[in-house]
């Protein structure tokens, strides 16, 4: 008997001993496109590496839907999901999300209670902001939410989500609601204030690919957009820019699926992806920041790029964190509907 083979032997020998082994695979689903390209070279590859753990990877523009026909059947395929925390929170609610296994996952634990619920942790971090053509304001741009609702100081064409959330958050920040006095958000005094810049705005945008082009192609002067599609569309040249000041700063989560088929491997996997160095490498690939805050403090973002992530320590201050948990509320439903009804009117 050769060495190799005492030693494939007695490992065999030493795991059949231990009892059944963790299904060192799982699949993971996210939203696809480019970022899900950056997060596989940022996350994925390296928790691998790290655990050995094979990834498959699936994809899913609103994976709400799926999840719910999925975990009916009893037998869902997939294990993780990033997707918006809302799901994740009302999943958890509906007996659709795993509770988080907290008491084998360090690093999670370790993560400030507001990133973190009982049902998933937050992944990676962008903002809602308020973004402009800079040709058209010059040294003089709107810099805060009462700015783009002034349109005799700031005139020019405008374009809003379609959507109440962060669009109400604006409109509250725009009345004088200081960031730390969101929540409970004031929905009435809200939609009073949408009411005043409704006629003034051109387009209610249903993408951020839209959102983004709009203000390239000159369609628009200033809207509401996500941080990484201004970035992207500045970094090709256009004439844009945007402020973190009164941002709307907003997650996707990592949850597990109810009776996911690799429940175990997948706690293991989050874990080991929340962890502050494969977290780092977020800003390697994308304008989205880590969703572990202490990835800053491991020496690999630098400043520059640091000054350039919508959660970094300073950019953060500037902004909002948007709730889910509000969201996820009877409350917050409510608001989706009054919305439909707003935007028809």
């Amino acid at each position: 008997m050769n060495i190799k083979f005492k030693t494939t032997a007695l490992t065999a020998l030493a795991l059949c001993l231990a009892g059944p082994a963790l299904a060192a695979e799982i699949t993971f689903v996210s939203q696809g496109g480019a970022y899900q390209e950056a997060q596989t070279k940022a996350i994925l590859d390296p928790v691998t590496e790290k655990t050995g753990i094979t990834v498959k990877q699936d994809s899913s523009p609103d994976a709400w839907p799926v999840l719910r026909t999925q975990t009916a059947t009893g037998k869902p395929i997939w294990d993780v999901i990033d997707t918006p925390t809302k799901d994740c929170i009302r999943g958890g609610e509906q007996g659709m999300i795993e509770k988080l296994d907290i008491a084998n996952m360090p690093v999670v634990a370790a993560m400030p209670a507001e990133l973190r619920n009982d049902w998933s942790v937050a992944y990676e971090f962008y903002s809602s902001v308020l973004a402009y053509n800079a040709d058209a304001y010059g040294d003089n741009p709107p810099q805060s939410w009462a700015d783009f609702w002034d349109v005799e100081k700031f005139p020019g064409t405008r374009a809003l989500r379609n959507h109440p959330l962060a669009t109400l958050e604006a409109a509250l920040m725009a009345d004088g609601v200081a960031p730390a006095d969101m929540y409970p958000m004031d929905v009435d005094r809200a939609f009073k204030k949408l009411e005043e810049i409704k006629p003034h705005i051109n387009v209610w945008w249903t993408s951020g690919a839209q959102s983004a082009q709009l203000l390239a192609d000159g369609e628009v002067d200033m809207t509401m957009a996500w941080n990484g599609r201004v970035s992207a569309v500045k970094a090709e040249g256009a004439a844009v820019d945007f402020t973190y000041n009164q941002g709307i700063l907003q997650y996707t989560s990592l949850c597990v699926l109810k009776g996911a088929p690799n429940r175990d491997t997948a706690m293991k996997f989050i874990d080991a992806a929340m962890s502050p160095e494969i977290q780092a490498n977020f800003p390697e690939y994308i304008d989205y920041g880590p969703g572990n805050p202490a990835a800053y403090d491991t020496g690999k973002i630098s400043a520059e790029r640091a000054a350039e992530m919508p959660n970094s320590p300073d950019n953060a201050a500037k902004q909002v964190l948007n709730s889910a948990e509000w969201w996820s509320s009877p409350e917050g439903d409510k608001a989706l509907e009054r919305w439909a009804a707003f935007v028809q009117q």
